[in-house]
């Protein structure tokens, strides 16, 4: 069995969980509401505030879509209630960020800023000017903007300067003097 598909997932109170007889499942909390299709050969079970997923046999297609959906509810029952966040750092002399009507404002030493308005579902905040935090609901979202964002000027290795993840190690090289 899965180490991870096994595993139950339990809902916390102040969020439903619907599934449609086509495994199309709806999770609504405080944060919001996300779905998902399931695949039919997997089968989910609600018992009380406890779901759990079961495949048919021990094929690997099956066995790797056991975890897989079960890793994807869990996430979306973990984002409805508490949320997803990630943080990048502007490092550069004169790099700065700022949020206004969740519109996000990049000065990275083009000859303009760039802006990105949010998508719906996700939020901007600028506790510091070099400092951005992306969150919401659905991981993926997240995730996916936040590469975005790295992705306008990614780290480069010499002086380190570019956006990065906040626990990100830039591997630095010496440069033309390092012999």
């Amino acid at each position: 069995m899965s180490r991870i598909g096994k595993l139950p997932i339990t809902v916390p109170a102040g969020v439903t969980v619907t599934v449609d007889e086509n495994n199309f499942v709806t999770v609504k909390g405080p944060k919001g509401t996300l779905t998902q299709q399931v695949n039919p050969v997997i089968t989910i079970k609600q018992e009380g505030n406890v779901i759990t997923l079961t495949r048919p046999s021990d094929a690997k297609p099956h066995k790797a879509m056991h975890g897989l959906y079960r890793a994807l509810l869990a996430n979306m029952v973990h984002g409805v209630t508490e949320g997803f966040s990630k943080a990048l750092e502007l490092v550069g002399t004169g790099y700065r960020a700022s949020v206004e009507n969740n519109v996000l404002t990049i000065n990275i030493g083009f000859s303009h800023p760039v802006v990105l308005p949010a998508p719906e579902g996700i939020t901007y905040e600028c506790p510091a000017q070099t400092k951005i935090v992306v969150k919401g609901a659905n991981k993926q979202q997240v995730g996916n903007l936040a590469a975005d964002i790295r992705a306008i000027r990614k780290p480069e290795p010499y002086l380190g300067k570019g956006i990065k993840y906040e626990n990100e190690h830039i591997r630095r090289k010496e440069g033309k003097s390092g012999k």
